[in-house]
């Protein structure tokens, strides 16, 4: 349950900053690119916009806590 709390409530913060948005689904996309690395490139963007909602959603609290992690580095 308090995956599903922490999944939503990161879910929620994508949907309000456009930014943490765009850092986070690099960071989704770069990790699945890790993983597939015997697709072509454009093997691998077609694989991308037909798995990307639900990689965004499993991977949300994941990429909000990197993020975050970033932001305190810089």
């Amino acid at each position: 349950m308090e995956r599903d709390n922490m999944m939503h409530g990161a879910r929620t913060a994508l949907n309000q900053n456009q930014e943490m948005r765009d850092w986070c689904e690099n960071f989704l996309k770069s990790r699945e690119r890790e993983s597939n690395q015997n697709l072509s490139d454009e093997e691998f963007e077609k694989h991308w916009r037909y798995h990307r909602p639900e990689i965004m959603h499993a991977g949300a609290a994941e990429a909000v806590q990197a993020f975050k992690g970033e932001k305190v580095k810089r």
